[in-house]
């Protein structure tokens, strides 16, 4: 089956689009435009094959957080024209203008960030950046850092389980399973030490700190677009600016 030519893009094009709504998001005034970015993002990932998983990490990860920011920022954020008051709260205007402001902001920069690393194999963006010249040593803590909570979670589901297997009650309400997790965090711990400790034998046997050059089994390379997207995005940025700032 052939590929998705969206997932066949260089990691480094899909980041330059990433940060692409990062500058235009910030560059665009008003909230209408940001909010506006979020339905081309699920269309790209509906495109990429990645819409289910897309929207499920931001409805986890963002829906709440949102919510909270913007009644925060109704409630408190100063301002002279008050829509609605009782006691000591009062919803302003002011305060409803810029929580839509930074909700919008934080769900298209957020969200893209999120397409980017369900559209891009950790190990591909890592390359990238090494072929770009950063360091194996620094490559090495990127990967080490994006990988470290997915890492995590899944020692904790296997602890989880041998708990289970044991008898030991992790299902039910919010109290038990926290009652079942909790004796969870000390082999959670030990357990990623052991693995960090491991990773490091693994890497000096493979001469990962000798002065030498270094070579990968795991090449990427660029298509056309690869070259011309970047050149269009930085276009953009710069008219966006010049709209912007000068006219």
């Amino acid at each position: 089956m052939k590929q998705n030519i969206l997932l066949q893009l260089h990691p480094m094009t899909k980041f330059y689009f990433t940060l692409f709504i990062f500058a235009v998001v910030l560059i665009s005034p008003g909230y209408i435009f940001s909010f506006a970015i979020f339905p081309i993002l699920i269309l790209i990932a509906m495109l990429a094959g990645v819409a289910k998983e897309f929207l499920n990490i931001v409805i986890k990860a963002l829906v709440t957080v949102l919510i909270f920011i913007f009644i925060m920022q109704m409630f408190f954020y100063p301002g002279e024209n008050v829509l609605w008051e009782w006691g000591i709260f009062e919803i302003k205007q002011e305060g409803i203008k810029y929580g839509l402001l930074l909700t919008s902001r934080i769900l298209a920069i957020g969200s893209a960030f999120i397409l980017f690393f369900r559209m891009t194999e950790v190990r591909d963006f890592v390359k990238s950046l090494e072929d770009i010249g950063l360091p194996p040593m620094g490559a090495y803590v990127v990967l080490s850092t994006l990988q470290i909570i997915p890492e995590m979670r899944r020692q904790a589901n296997t602890i989880m389980e041998a708990q289970k297997t044991r008898g030991v009650e992790t299902e039910g309400s919010i109290f038990v399973r926290a009652k079942a997790f909790i004796p969870t965090l000390t082999p959670l711990i030990l357990s990623s030490i052991a693995g960090t400790e491991e990773r490091a034998i693994t890497l000096e046997s493979r001469a990962f700190s000798a002065p030498v050059k270094k070579t990968s089994l795991h090449q990427l390379s660029k298509s056309n677009m690869d070259r011309a997207l970047p050149v269009v995005f930085a276009l953009v940025v710069i008219g966006l600016i010049v709209w912007r700032f000068f006219l």
